[in-house]
């Protein structure tokens, strides 16, 4: 989670798709006209994702910029296993409010 994190921070599409589950992922990202500027990650909640679990899920809160104002962004994402590496299948924002 944290590495995909800091993937977005810099910009790195390429490491995005690479940790993106073969099931899920699209066929391109294109970031190069994103106006977020990041600040942080919080780890929220994690789920399984030891070693021997071959799913894991990760809740998280991400504050960014966008235009000068701050913005959170949390999510549930889901992780598992795809040789041998642990790759992001999905996520859903929990409710608010």
């Amino acid at each position: 989670m944290r590495s995909r994190y800091t993937a977005y921070t810099l910009g790195d599409e390429a490491y995005l798709l690479e940790t993106w589950h073969s099931s899920t992922r699209p066929e391109r990202l294109d970031l190069s006209d994103n106006p977020q500027q990041w600040l942080r990650l919080k780890i929220i909640h994690t789920e399984l994702g030891e070693p021997g679990d071959d799913e894991g899920v990760v809740e998280f809160l991400a504050v960014y910029k966008v235009n000068g104002r701050a913005e959170r962004l949390q999510e549930r994402s889901r992780f598992c296993r795809e040789n041998v590496a642990w790759r992001y299948l999905d996520g859903v924002y929990p409710p608010t409010g």
